[in-house]
């Protein structure tokens, strides 16, 4: 299985309402290529059914989103995400730990 296809598997069991990380999806996966994660997630032929948009950095930031850092496709992150019952102070995630999903 190519490496895009396990994270977009890993992907789909982040539930709505959590979120998690780059980071631990590259840990789960035994590898330490955290923007390889990002990378394939920027190409995401599968959303929605495969939700990268509840995949965020590690600091709790909204991280980036169809390969943009900020502009128009962030807020439609955020908004996603509010949607899903996420809330944010500034561009920081509110009880991140509280809503962390973890595999």
């Amino acid at each position: 299985m190519k490496f895009q296809d396990k994270v977009y598997n890993l992907c789909k069991k982040i539930p709505k309402g959590k979120v998690t990380t780059y980071k631990l999806i590259a840990k789960k996966l035994n590898t330490r290529a955290y923007r390889a994660v990002g990378q394939a997630l920027k190409r995401n032929p599968y959303a929605p059914k495969v939700p990268c948009h509840r995949v965020v950095s590690s600091s709790g930031k909204i991280g980036g989103f169809k390969g943009k850092t900020k502009g128009p496709a962030i807020k439609q992150k955020i908004n996603m995400l509010q949607k899903e019952g996420i809330k944010f102070s500034q561009d920081k995630i509110v009880n991140f730990k509280k809503v962390l999903y973890k595999f």
